[in-house]
């Protein structure tokens, strides 16, 4: 069987933690395609050629949470050639048999636009950097500042700016526990799983 869940969103909105949730509840493959692009960004040096020669153990680097890789990523995301070399390791993941949950910033829109269901996963910008501030520390404010900048730069870029797919469901977790968004998200991909099988 082959059923895409595209998820996408904002940095610290909660859709890693979803995904994750979400792929080991149906039993699906689950890729983080914000990971390729932090490995691109933490490897250095020509981000084309980075992309290009990507590997199983750039992804499984121990830098890759922290907030410079975060930065990294966004900075490497806006040059079409990076995108170009990493968008059919993704469509091809998200094919594959069994199911496959994906979760970016422009998978809805531009990597599996025929995904099965597709859920945009957001929060207000404030309680995104207090998430992240709690998971890499440093000055709160700073953090904010760092969020804001990061959504900008994803909203306007020239090649697959972030924004929800015209037929995704929107789940925004600014009041919601982890519990609760899981539970919505497996909610609206069953809903999607009993209409096909109509």
């Amino acid at each position: 069987m082959q059923f895409t869940v595209a998820i996408d969103g904002p940095a610290a909105a909660g859709k890693g933690t979803i995904s994750r949730a979400v792929a080991a509840h149906f039993g699906f493959a689950h890729l983080d395609t914000g990971l390729l692009y932090r490995a691109v960004g933490a490897k250095g040096g020509d981000p084309v050629a980075a992309a290009r020669a990507l590997n199983d153990a750039d992804l499984s680097r121990d830098d890759l949470r922290t907030l410079a890789a975060g930065q990294a990523a966004s900075r490497v995301a806006v040059i079409p050639e990076v995108r170009a070399a990493l968008v059919e390791f993704q469509r091809s993941f998200a094919r594959r048999e069994g199911g496959a949950v994906l979760d970016g910033r422009d998978i809805g829109t531009v990597i599996c636009p025929g995904a099965e269901v597709k859920l945009f996963v957001t929060a207000s910008p404030e309680v995104r950097a207090r998430r992240r501030w709690l998971e890499v520390g440093g000055d709160e404010a700073l953090v904010l500042a760092e969020v804001i900048e990061r959504d900008k730069r994803d909203a306007e870029r020239a090649t697959a700016p972030l924004r929800p797919a015209a037929d995704a469901v929107l789940l925004d977790t600014t009041e919601l526990s982890i519990d609760a968004a899981v539970h919505k998200a497996i909610e609206a991909i069953e809903k999607r799983m009993e209409q096909g099988r109509a």
